[in-house]
């Protein structure tokens, strides 16, 4: 299996709200697991490349809600009166969940305010276990953060406006 096809699996979990699938043929075995989704169908791939599936637990859809703190940013947002497209974006390269430190007793990478160099690290998505260092692709200065910490992100999903 291809890492494209890997990481479209990824992005159809993400998409779906599927949070386990394995894959198993011959000599091969992939497990795919997303923590804090709802239960969904799981797909299971049979002999022959067949799919078949089943129930989860409890089906259900994704639900969001807006805390306090998110509230106050988006006053705050409207205060300033941003407008996002006179702004550079730094986007997420993979679906997985946003991390903008590298260890809960860290300070962040990067804060609103703070001036990015083109190649310096702005925050973490794990994705797979992994946890992968997200460079930034523009010079600039933050001018706001789109994702809340431990979050889960879509590719192509932005991360940072810069100017």
């Amino acid at each position: 299996m291809e890492y494209n096809e890997i990481t479209g699996l990824m992005q159809e979990m993400a998409k779906t709200g599927v949070t386990r699938i394995m894959i198993e043929k011959d000599n091969f075995r992939l497990e795919l697991e997303r923590s804090g989704a709802a239960y969904g169908a799981v797909p299971v791939i049979g002999e022959g490349g067949n799919a078949a599936v089943m129930p989860g637990m409890q089906p259900g859809a994704d639900v969001k809600t807006e805390s306090a703190a998110n509230a106050e940013n988006n006053k705050s947002d409207a205060a300033l009166n941003t407008d996002e497209s006179t702004y550079k974006k730094i986007l997420s390269p993979m679906v997985g969940t946003f991390y903008a430190q590298p260890a809960p007793d860290k300070p962040p990478y990067v804060s609103v305010g703070d001036t990015v160099k083109k190649g310096q690290i702005v925050c973490i998505i794990e994705a797979m276990k992994l946890m992968n260092e997200i460079e930034s692709d523009v010079s600039g200065r933050i001018v706001k953060c789109l994702v809340n910490n431990e979050e889960m992100v879509e590719y192509g999903q932005p991360l940072f406006l810069v100017e």
